[in-house]
């Protein structure tokens, strides 16, 4: 089950960077500096932007559900992260020294 899910989350990696690199960045082409800004679109005005900003949220969603899992499923034992640092009993305090005595 671990594998699977290792498998999948990924896969939705290497998707969801797919999909961020494909999405044009908002006027920051050459032509949009020249008044050319809305000539190089490919799938018209919104249509491109909407499907590939819906793509990305699933795909962040499965990203961050996929992360939240394998830490679950990662996760050894009872207990938090840090149970097992500084074996449970804090170091003697020392009383500072005085000068001149």
């Amino acid at each position: 089950m671990f594998y699977a899910v290792t498998a999948f989350y990924v896969l939705v990696c290497f998707l969801l960077l797919t999909v961020v690199l494909l999405q044009r960045g908002k006027g920051g082409d050459i032509a949009a500096a020249f008044g050319g800004g809305g000539s190089q679109t490919a799938f018209g005005a919104r249509a491109g932007a909407s499907l590939l900003t819906r793509a990305t949220t699933i795909l962040a969603a499965l990203f961050m559900l996929g992360s939240l899992a394998l830490g679950i499923m990662w996760r050894k034992g009872e207990g938090s992260v840090v149970s097992g640092v500084g074996g449970g009993t804090p170091p003697p305090v020392q009383a500072p020294e005085t000068p001149g005595q």
